[in-house]
């Protein structure tokens, strides 16, 4: 049987950077303009006021110090709070397309292949800018890459999921060298005038590139076995489903058409879940936790990830044994894991085994086991 093997990974970066003091102080401009106009309403008691947001609160809260998104003028104006995404006319590549590319390129290279040796990309992320066609065709055609293209959202487990369905097509024969995109404009989805949620995402893109093991040209990781599950759930939710350049129509009143969470359940319901998956993974594969050098985590919340560390490792995990991107990119949805793995990799010796987890919203859950070959 064909043995499929991670041989590049990449990640774009989106160069404009939001810390946390100018979220805040653009946060509490929107706070105070919204206080005053709405005064009236907030002494009869119709409406709450909104509270102030600080950066202590954000670090506390999840760890995140900064993050990185494709336009931050709109995020930080206080009369518009979301970004300025350009309107793309029909002949010209998507804003996901560009940003997926620079992430293949990388990959591409890293693992010393082109575009037209690939005949599958599988475009894997939570926050589509259409419908249809699928994006995936689209970075198909622009990589000059064969064979078939389609897209795929788990939510934040789109990426490990993506890397499932490619890793059993190749072990079948369906196809030879698949890359696993994920472009994550996260920015476009969440609700920046929300306190409880307003500095959790950022923009990224992420790509890895999959074929089989004997044909890598350099170092490599063999997928040795991947486990997903999914369990239906509210607590998570958008509404939405693609990204706004305007605000539709009933969008002010419309609260539960961008990203909603019920933070505390999903801190209680999935951690155990996701827990639970990874010791099952790891008993189905005969890895002891202790043989387990490196845990590629999604990078939701820090203090999430360290719960998750804790339970598999039965002890507080080392830093370079589970390390955190969230510092530097916040929660950029199925991307996560990919950063962390694409950042903390090289150093593993041949014979070293990590592993990949994701999850989020479904609830879903997705881990991939990897040995350094």
């Amino acid at each position: 049987m064909v043995q499929p093997a991670i041989t590049g990974s990449g990640v774009f970066t989106p160069p404009e950077v939001i810390t946390n003091d100018e979220l805040v102080t653009a946060f509490n401009a929107y706070a105070a303009i919204f206080n005053t106009r709405h005064a009236a309403a907030i002494d009869s008691g119709e409406i709450e006021a909104k509270a102030a947001s600080s950066s202590d609160f954000i670090i506390t809260a999840s760890g995140i110090e900064q993050r990185h998104v494709m336009n931050k003028t709109g995020i930080l104006d206080p009369e518009v709070m979301h970004p300025h995404l350009r309107a793309r006319r029909d002949d010209e590549p998507g804003i996901m397309a560009e940003m997926a590319l620079d992430a293949c390129d990388k990959a591409l290279t890293q693992a010393g292949r082109t575009g037209g040796e690939v005949d599958l990309v599988i475009c894997a992320a939570s926050n589509h800018e259409r419908p249809y066609p699928a994006i995936a065709i689209e970075i198909q055609q622009l990589l000059g890459a064969g064979g078939f293209a389609f897209d795929m959202n788990v939510a934040c487990s789109s990426a490990t999921f993506g890397i499932q369905a490619a890793a059993d097509m190749i072990r079948s024969g369906s196809a030879r060298r698949a890359l696993v995109v994920s472009p994550e404009i996260c920015s476009g989805h969440l609700e920046w005038r929300d306190r409880d949620c307003h500095f959790i995402f950022g923009d990224v893109c992420t790509a890895l590139l999959i074929e089989a093991a004997e044909d890598a040209k350099g170092p490599h990781f063999i997928i040795r076995s991947t486990r997903c599950a999914t369990q239906f759930s509210n607590n998570i939710r958008n509404n939405n489903g693609f990204l706004r350049r305007t605000r539709p129509y009933g969008m002010e009143d419309r609260r539960d058409m961008l990203f909603v969470q019920e933070g505390r359940k999903v801190f209680k319901e999935v951690l155990p879940m996701v827990s639970a998956h990874v010791l099952a993974h790891l008993e189905s594969a005969g890895i002891a936790a202790d043989d387990l050098r490196r845990l590629w985590l999604h990078q939701a919340n820090k203090a999430m990830n360290d719960f998750i560390g804790r339970k598999v490792l039965g002890r507080v995990p080392e830093r370079s044994e589970q390390p955190n991107i969230l510092q530097d990119y916040a929660n950029t949805s199925s991307a996560g894991s990919i950063i962390a793995f694409s950042q903390y990799s090289e150093d593993l010796a041949p014979g070293d085994c990590g592993m990949i987890c994701s999850f989020g919203a479904g609830y879903s859950v997705g881990s991939v086991l990897l040995e350094r070959a």
